[in-house]
């Protein structure tokens, strides 16, 4: 008889090992393998095989093809996909509980129902009456929006089929599960599975899906990661329920640039595009001590954020470097570097740091607004509501150009600032009258 052959897989990333190993080579987690057995093994290689067999083709006679798109009817959206919804497209949506993940596709389903497209709307947690409160409440109700409640995939696709829909949404993917797969929902298996179908069923019809994906604790996707890869779009929402802003983040896309950020806000009716957000990072009406403004691209849209700094003298041996909004290692590094510098004890000093509006700084350009905030909070000097500060700051204390500095300066002009200080002259002519400071020592002199 022959001997019976074990396999096992990581719950969290989807490796397969033939043997039990306590933390997973593959993704780093640890107690995270399960044993399949036999039915799920053979389900696993069939959904490695399913694929028809093709054949290899000269580049040169490959035809080009041409990518249709439809408007979902928010502009917000439209940006971050790179233009619109993309037919037969599969587009994952993830976001903490509350942030409105359900509620834009809601939205989203009820513009293009509006608009004479028929859209399945998929719900696996909630209730068609909890579905039609929130619809209710956002005006999404509309003849032409289907809700269906169900769990399994089968029964979704043979609607899908039945009837001609112009868009499918799925709320959520780790709550669906196969009948052909012989394990709970959300595990590694059907997650896998279901992703597959939906997938090909996707190409098949040209019909495009969003699906909704619950994070972990560390702001990921739950399930595999390999979830993220068979996707066309991975969106991820940004911010902090209890807020009114939401930042709509793209990570991948096959059909678009990743550059791009929608930036929406949560009102009665639901997410809706932030149309003016020149003054909701910042609107300081008067000169403030440990507060500096900055501009920073969040794709090709220039954004003034307010730098907010604590400077406070520490009661440990052990002080403390805190950030919100901004990579603590890179405090750190700026700290360390005004000590060198310009000599200042900071090493006896707290220091923390906060970006107001709830956005996370993802580049460089704000370090001259962090140091000019700490060193007013340090000096107990107030900066002149005024005056902007852009650069990147080097450890050789050296302030560098930043990219699209004309651009960031005439969104500044816009909004009624006087004053930049730059690290070089702009190559346009500004209305702002700009101090030219190419190291950290004269930042000081400027103050």
């Amino acid at each position: 008889m022959a001997k019976k052959k074990s396999l096992f897989e990581c719950q969290a990333c989807g490796f397969q090992s033939s043997k039990w190993m306590g933390r997973c080579t593959n993704c780093g987690a640890w107690d995270s393998f399960v044993e399949l057995s036999q039915e799920q093994v053979k389900v696993s290689k069939q959904t490695q095989s399913q694929s028809n067999r093709s054949t290899p083709a000269p580049i040169t006679d490959i035809s080009q093809e041409n990518i249709a798109r439809f408007s979902s009817g928010i502009d917000e959206l439209d940006l971050v996909l790179g233009g619109g919804i993309v037919e037969g497209s599969l587009v994952l949506v993830g976001g903490s509980p509350g942030v409105g993940k359900s509620t834009l596709l809601l939205k989203v389903c009820a513009n293009l129902a509006k608009s004479g497209k028929r859209v399945l709307y998929v719900s696996a947690e909630e209730s068609a009456g909890q579905i039609k409160l929130r619809a209710d409440r956002i005006e999404a109700n509309h003849p032409n929006l289907y809700l269906l409640n169900e769990l399994i995939l089968e029964n979704i696709l043979a609607q899908l089929h039945a009837d001609r829909y112009d868009l499918l949404v799925i709320d959520s993917i780790q709550t669906i599960y196969s009948e052909e797969i012989p394990s709970a929902p959300g595990t590694v298996s059907q997650v896998k599975a279901v992703t597959f179908e939906l997938m090909r069923t996707a190409k098949a019809t040209k019909v495009p899906i969003f699906i909704i994906g619950h994070i972990t604790k560390e702001g990921s996707i739950a399930g595999p990661r390999v979830l993220e890869h068979m996707v066309d779009t991975v969106l991820y929402f940004e911010g902090d329920s209890s807020k009114e802003l939401r930042l709509l983040r793209g990570f991948k896309n096959r059909f678009g640039s990743i550059s791009e950020v929608g930036i929406f806000e949560m009102t009665q009716k639901g997410l809706v595009g932030a149309k003016n957000i020149a003054r909701r990072f910042f609107d300081r009406k008067s000169a403030t001590i440990g507060s500096a403004a900055t501009v920073v691209m969040e794709g090709s849209r220039p954004i003034i954020l307010e730098v907010q700094a604590l400077v406070a003298e520490s009661g440990y041996g052990n002080p403390k470097r805190s950030a919100t909004g901004f990579d603590s290692n890179r405090l750190t590094m700026l700290l360390a570097l005004l000590e060198k510098k310009l000599g200042l004890p900071f090493n006896q000093y707290d220091v923390f740091v906060n970006i107001a509006g709830g956005i996370k700084i993802t580049e460089t350009a704000a370090d001259l607004a962090v140091i000019a905030a700490i060193l007013s909070s340090f000096r107990e000097r107030p900066l002149s509501e005024e005056s902007i500060f852009l650069g990147e700051v080097g450890l050789t204390g050296e302030v560098k150009e930043v990219m699209m500095q004309d651009l960031r300066l005439k969104e500044a002009a816009s909004q009624g600032f006087k004053k930049a200080i730059v690290p070089s002259r702009p190559i346009q002519r500004s209305e702002l009258k700009t101090y030219i400071v190419d190291s950290v020592e004269k930042i000081v002199d400027w103050m």
